[in-house]
């Protein structure tokens, strides 16, 4: 099926030009390139396109400058913006302008075209007003510009259009409450109080009164009225950092005024609007915590409205010389030596493991920063403080491993074992296997041999479960112990 709308493409580079027109063509559309941002804006004038794809960097003017000026001539045009800078703010600027969708380079062309589809085909909505953010220069938030950074500035970006409760997960370390801060610096509301409360350094007994205040009286050493966070952040954004923390009684008030928009104080009678964006953040699986009964189900979609994942940076090697840097710039900027990294130590932080994640590295950037004399550290320094401050092994203290890292980590293990790929075969057969034979061993011994009362625990049917006992060589003994 053709479409015989036409895209207009501004881009400096011939190449991509190249291969964005005959990408487009393919899918039927007209294409009209350029390298000019004056072109564009001739044919935009013109009334020429259906849509406008642009890069940021043109020879004769910045591309993000040209969105808000497309849209008050022609709101119904849709932009989409392509920039190789891959920051936080050319994100955050890309939609505050208007954009309709940002695409850091490079990228996937079949993405490129699905976005090209839904721009020309999605109503239209009301812009958002302009909210330039060139004031903030480079002091970027968030760091990187690896595939899920990239996600996380997009995410981000089209958050700080709206007021949506946003939920944050990841582990300790991960930057919760910088992409928190992000939402709110650059959001509708960053004119208003950023008010951040951590649920797990609060008593128990304390946390109402810290959420919602108190009234004098209203409990001993209730010597005045406290105005909690909620008020605190009237017009702001409240962050609720380690939510999962929070305990039962105070989850259920917590609910009780996201669903009403109002609070009393403790002690208090007469309603508060709650007038906050809530933001919220936790290293610990919720979904676990709610089949524990620890976390309230219904209190857990109230606030994961958008879920946003940090993804820990192990996962996201390719950005540790860019945060090694900043970290680096940071030291220096708060008045340590300056330092670099030759390309050494950056392969021995590429081979660390990072359980502390960014902060760890921040720690390490600034301890190399005053410690060593030199001014570019090689990878024996970095080793050498790696070692100093690997923590000792306290198996107490570990989180106890699921049932999915177990088994990831045996068969990561017999993989690394194969010398030449995998020569087994059956290797998914063989998995199911190892789990299911401790599993229906567990279940007979449970039960003490009552094969109906283990196929009703397992949720088999009883022929079932029967097939798999002589097929695993299962020994049952009725009335074990």
């Amino acid at each position: 099926m053709t479409d015989t709308r036409t895209i207009l493409v501004a881009d400096d580079d011939r190449a991509i030009r190249t291969v964005l027109s005959q990408a487009l063509g393919r899918a039927g559309y007209t294409v009209r390139a350029t390298s000019s941002a004056a072109t564009l804006w001739r044919w935009v004038e013109e009334g020429t396109g259906d849509l406008v794809i642009t890069d940021v960097i043109m020879p004769d003017e910045n591309g993000l400058d040209l969105v808000p000026r497309i849209k008050r001539v022609r709101p119904e045009l849709r932009v989409v913006v392509m920039s190789a800078q891959s920051t936080f703010m050319t994100a955050v600027k890309a939609a505050q302008r208007g954009a309709f969708e940002y695409l850091p380079k490079p990228f996937d062309l079949k993405e490129l075209l699905a976005v090209v589809a839904r721009a020309l085909t999605a109503p239209a909505l009301p812009q958002p007003r302009e909210e330039d953010a060139d004031g903030e220069g480079e002091r970027l938030p968030l760091v990187g510009r690896s595939p899920a950074m990239q996600e996380i500035y997009r995410t981000v970006a089209r958050l700080t259009t709206t007021d949506l409760t946003v939920m944050i997960t990841g582990e300790s370390g991960t930057g919760k409450e910088l992409v928190a801060r992000a939402l709110h610096d650059y959001g509708r509301r960053r004119t208003g109080p950023f008010v951040a409360i951590n649920m797990a350094a609060i008593p128990r007994e304390l946390i109402e009164s810290e959420l919602f205040g108190h009234e004098r009286g209203a409990f001993t050493g209730a010597l005045a009225r406290g105005v909690g966070r909620f008020e605190q952040a009237a017009g702001g954004t409240l962050f609720l950092d380690e939510i999962g923390d929070m305990p039962p009684e105070a989850q259920t008030r917590l609910l009780r005024v996201l669903q009403e928009g109002e609070f009393t104080t403790v002690g208090g009678r007469n309603p508060i609007k709650a007038n906050v964006r809530i933001v919220a953040a936790t290293h610990r699986d919720l979904r676990q915590a709610i089949r524990q009964g620890l976390f309230r189900e219904d209190l857990f979609y109230r606030l994961n409205v958008v879920p946003i994942r940090l993804p820990p940076l192990r996962e996201r090697l390719e950005d540790i010389p860019l945060l090694a840097k900043h970290f680096l710039d940071r030291a220096k900027a708060s008045g340590l030596p300056a330092k670099q990294l030759d390309q050494g130590a950056v392969e021995r932080l590429r081979q660390h493991s990072w359980p502390g994640n960014a902060r760890e590295l921040e720690n390490l950037m600034r301890r190399l920063a005053a410690l060593y004399p030199q001014e570019v550290i090689g990878a024996d320094a970095v080793a050498a403080e790696l070692t100093e401050a690997a923590p000792i092994a306290d198996p107490e203290a570990r989180s106890p491993e699921t049932l999915e890292q177990a088994v990831e980590r045996h068969l990561s293990s017999f993989v690394a074992a194969q010398k030449d790929g995998l020569p087994v075969r059956d290797l998914y057969e063989r998995v199911l296997a190892e789990v299911e034979r401790p599993l229906l061993r567990l279940a007979l011994s449970a039960t003490r041999g009552n094969q109906i009362k283990a196929a009703a625990m397992l949720g088999l049917n009883r022929n079932t479960l029967r097939k798999k006992i002589r097929e695993l060589d299962l020994p049952v003994v009725r009335g074990l112990s």
